[in-house]
């Protein structure tokens, strides 16, 4: 993108605040902010209960996750990508409604999960921990061994939801609503 995503602005407020205040509306106790050690705007940004910086960094979202799933109180953890300008809040209400004790929820659009609007068990760290230690990065193969391992249900997205998880990667992907 060139520039730091977390600093666009919709309707006047960067995406980190509106991201903060989505999870804030759908009744998250405990609001952690995931961010490089670069972004300087983190330290001054208000509304968390903490800052965290990735142990390995420019090794993806699982270091993130693994790093909020650690050291968040609740038994469940949401995980919402600053660059899903679109989704809502009742987006999280629906996956709210397929947890359980031990067992979280993630959507799926044809063969590919969104776990970067999740909710995740704190159970979850473990399967983290295990394929941090081999090395392997990848959310999407984490997602499915907590989905074969019955900790994380499905939800399906269709085509009438799936505007909400257009994110913002490029410079041309950059659209403030109304423009």
């Amino acid at each position: 993108m060139g520039r730091d995503k977390a600093l666009l602005k919709i309707d006047g407020a960067p995406l980190w605040q509106r991201q903060r205040d989505l999870l804030r509306t759908t009744g998250a106790r405990e609001i952690l902010l995931s961010a490089r050690p670069d972004q300087a705007w983190a330290a001054r940004a208000a509304g968390f209960a903490a800052v965290l910086h990735d142990a390995l960094p420019e090794s993806g979202p699982l270091v993130g996750i693994t790093a909020a799933l650690e050291r968040s109180a609740p038994a469940h953890v949401a995980v919402l990508a600053i660059d899903l300008p679109a989704l809502q809040p009742a987006w999280f209400a629906r996956l709210a409604a397929d947890c359980d004790a031990g067992i979280g929820a993630v959507g799926r659009r044809g063969e590919f999960f969104e776990p970067l609007a999740a909710i995740y068990p704190s159970e979850m760290k473990w399967l983290a921990w295990e394929a941090l230690a081999r090395g392997d990065f990848s959310v999407q193969r984490w997602v499915a061994a907590g989905v074969a391992q019955g900790a994380l249900r499905v939800r399906e997205i269709d085509a009438a939801m799936a505007p909400m998880f257009a994110n913002w990667n490029r410079a041309e992907d950059f659209r403030p609503p109304g423009a």
